[in-house]
């Protein structure tokens, strides 16, 4: 049996759990592990917002919310969002054959230096705080299993399974974190007030929905990215000019 055919199954089999279940503990962690004030440095990266304002792409609060749409349901945001369903699936189930191959691929299936550099930078600095504080065995494993560097997704989905938290609301509560984070992003470069800030992440609630439903059901084979555009700017803001985000 293949590992893709594995990894289905698993994916099939996890136990159905609504957002609104998970419990007590399960919810203060992922409010811990994805709030602003958790030290993964989040706040310096802009995933090429930064470039696309500068190139007019992005003016105001519309455009932002129409780019980060097609980033979280066709572009990087989609992909992470597969990549944490997989690594998650994986560490719950103890399959290091899986777990190796999916944080080999993440670390590999990033269009850009910056955003390689956005993706395992944060994803290292998760792993050195959440072993700190937050240890879990499945994070030991997933280090002994990997010797390379580990994006974000992959660190965040094994330490929530580690600690048995349920995928789906774990999976929410990521690409919540990564859209609030760009957004704030944007709301420092268009400029725009906290109120329009705030109405784009009111706005993106179904995207995100959308895209955790296409992810909880797509295998590593569906992975890729159509945001083009946002893969592009993520290239073109190594060059930039002047510069306020590392990515």
């Amino acid at each position: 049996m293949s590992i893709m055919t594995i990894t289905m199954a698993m994916i099939a089999e996890r136990p159905a759990q609504a957002p609104g279940e998970v419990s007590a503990s399960a919810l203060y962690r992922l409010m811990s592990w994805l709030s602003p004030s958790f030290p993964v440095g989040a706040f310096s990266y802009s995933s090429g917002l930064e470039w696309a304002v500068e190139a007019g792409d992005i003016a105001d609060a519309d455009t932002l919310r129409r780019w980060l749409a097609v980033v979280m349901t066709e572009g990087g945001g989609f992909c992470d969002a597969a990549l944490f369903v997989h690594a998650h699936c994986a560490a719950s189930r103890g399959s290091d054959a899986l777990l190796l191959e999916v944080a080999e691929l993440a670390a590999a299936f990033t269009p850009s230096k910056e955003r390689h550099l956005e993706t395992t930078a944060q994803g290292l600095a998760f792993v050195q705080t959440a072993r700190a504080a937050w240890h879990c065995t499945a994070l030991d494993r997933l280090m002994a299993l990997w010797d390379g560097p580990v994006a974000y997704p992959v660190a965040v989905a094994v330490t929530a399974a580690g600690h048995g938290i349920a995928l789906e609301p774990a999976l929410h509560a990521y690409l919540h974190a990564v859209a609030a984070n760009l957004i704030s992003a944007g709301v420092r470069l268009i400029p725009l007030g906290q109120t329009d800030g705030q109405r784009v992440l009111a706005a993106l609630e179904p995207v995100i929905e959308d895209a955790c439903t296409r992810a909880l059901t797509s295998s590593l084979d569906d992975l890729g990215s159509a945001g083009f555009r946002a893969d592009l700017a993520s290239m073109r803001h190594e060059t930039q000019y002047t510069r306020l985000f590392r990515s």
